[in-house]
């Protein structure tokens, strides 16, 4: 029996146990800096000597950083290959590390903010095109259960980094402890991510794939092509991005706003306020883990479905007469959201070429972090002008909104993206 080539293709996984690998390590490790994240905020502020109004504007550079950052990651992995995912989950552990050693003042406070935010963009971007390729080679629902992953390692992440700070841990060796499980994560989604490439696909020197028919066209028309796969598919693209955008503003609506609820509404203790996000958090990653099937085999059903979930919850927190009622309000819009991103970008990767994902990627998840920035945003303007229930009463509004226009604006996105597949061919002729 002849031995294989050493430069031959990796071989498609023959699982989806083998093949959910390198997404499943990189979304986990990607929930973990974010749990750490949120648990450390309160002691970075006290590092860096300001108050909650300057870290508040602080937090502003992590979005500024991440939009640039999330526009131009796609392109990167279509180019140099899946691996890129590793790097970029290493580089953001590494900006953890930055900006716990060393914010002190507002000045660096704010540098560090923008290196966070660029190189969580970056890694969004790749982790998620690392998911849907999984998804594409497996035909497995392994975009929602990757999710699912993120916020269990949001909520350990926390917990365990709450626990290192309340136990007298300085902040920077609390980051070192999470920044070494990011490394063993990240080189885990490194050693499987090859394993996932199809011909066409560039490998981490940027080669193209072995298994891939060499290119019979003139450079001119060549140029012609690339332009319109870069015009052709975008446009749908982005419009699924503002379709998501407003499932990320209610998702984000709700984890920012619901301490302040229960304690400016309710007078809810801050031990009591604090099951607000925790509450949130858990019931996402229930839902992501256990719905997972029915996103891939009924992408409409699970849009439409979790959208109206997501309105009655919010219209329930909105109007709720106690905390109780508020908390399950809060399940309610939890289990709705929970699956709506990646139900979305899974619809309307279906039909994308797969070597074209990280741009696809990029198009719609840049598109639609503008709905988290600005998700907090809204709700604040609203409660100046009504009161915090009002303002929910209009994130309810948001998620009525996603619900009548996610099913029909995803599917015409992935029938765009098939008929643009099917066409390519001929544009060489």
């Amino acid at each position: 029996m002849k031995r294989e080539s050493a430069t031959a293709a990796p071989r498609t996984p023959r699982s989806p146990e083998r093949a959910a690998l390198a997404p499943y390590a990189a979304f986990a490790a990607f929930g973990i800096f974010w749990g750490a994240w949120g648990a450390a905020l309160p002691a970075l502020r006290t590092q860096a000597g300001v108050g909650e109004g300057r870290l508040g504007t602080a937090l502003l550079f992590v979005g500024l950083g991440a939009l640039p950052a999330m526009a131009v990651t796609g392109r990167a992995v279509d180019r140099y290959g899946l691996r890129v995912a590793a790097w970029l989950l290493a580089a953001l552990a590494g900006a953890g590390l930055l900006i716990t050693a060393g914010a002190d003042g507002m000045a660096r406070l704010v540098v560090g903010m923008l290196v966070v935010g660029a190189a969580s963009g970056a890694a969004d971007v790749a982790v998620n095109t690392l998911a849907g390729r999984a998804e594409h080679v497996t035909a497995q629902p392994l975009l929602t259960r990757s999710h699912g992953l993120f916020s269990v390692g949001v909520v350990a992440a926390s917990l365990a980094t709450g626990a290192l700070l309340g136990a007298g841990l300085p902040l920077p060796a609390a980051f070192v402890v999470v920044a070494a499980v990011m490394l063993v994560l990240a080189a885990v989604t490194w050693r499987t991510a090859a394993a996932l490439r199809v011909p066409g696909d560039r490998d981490g020197a940027g080669r193209e794939a072995a298994g891939a028919p060499p290119s019979t066209e003139r450079p001119d028309r060549r140029r012609l092509a690339g332009l319109l796969r870069r015009v052709g598919p975008a446009a749908p693209l982005l419009v699924v991005g503002l379709v998501a955008a407003l499932a990320y503003a209610v998702e984000n609506a709700h984890q920012s706003w619901g301490v302040v609820l229960l304690t400016d509404v309710f007078g809810a203790s801050p031990q009591l306020a604090a099951a607000a996000p925790a509450t949130f958090a858990a019931t996402a990653a229930l839902a992501r883990l256990s719905l997972a099937p029915l996103s891939r085999s009924h992408p409409t059903a699970m849009l439409v479905g979790g959208g109206a979930l997501a309105t009655a919850g919010t219209a329930v927190l909105a109007t709720a007469p106690s905390v109780v009622v508020a908390l399950v309000g809060l399940v309610l819009a939890a289990l709705g959201t929970a699956t709506l991103f990646p139900t979305l970008l899974s619809r309307s990767l279906r039909g994308a070429d797969p070597a074209q994902h990280g741009r696809a990627t990029s198009a719609v998840a840049a598109t639609a972090y503008l709905g988290f920035l600005l998700g907090p945003a809204y709700v604040g303007l609203l409660a100046e002008r009504t009161d915090l229930r009002g303002a929910l009463l209009g994130v309810a509004a948001l998620a009525l909104v996603f619900t009548v226009s996610a099913p029909p604006v995803s599917a015409w996105a992935a029938g765009r993206a098939r008929a643009a597949r099917r066409d390519r061919p001929r544009v060489g002729r």
